[in-house]
């Protein structure tokens, strides 16, 4: 896990349910398919270290990940947001 266990945690499950709110119109870019955004708060099962194996029918918190600015955007990520 990367950082206070407690607090990563929290924000997985926030993103869970965030993920269906829309997506900030200010979002722009494309996901690079780094595979930071996979172990934000531990290691996620599909993704492989190349990149993920499900990513075609990936969840809605992946697939909208960054969904606001507020969320945090790891380094090498394709997103970005505008004013």
């Amino acid at each position: 896990m990367n950082g206070d266990p407690t607090k990563s945690l929290g924000l997985k499950v926030k993103r869970t349910f965030t993920a269906f709110l829309p997506i900030d119109a200010n979002r722009k870019g494309a996901c690079r398919r780094c595979g930071g955004c996979c172990k934000l708060a531990f290691n996620c099962p599909f993704y492989d270290g190349t990149g993920c194996a499900i990513y075609s029918i990936r969840p809605p918190q992946c697939r909208k990940y960054p969904r606001t600015k507020e969320e945090s955007i790891v380094p090498g990520c394709g997103f970005k947001f505008g004013d």
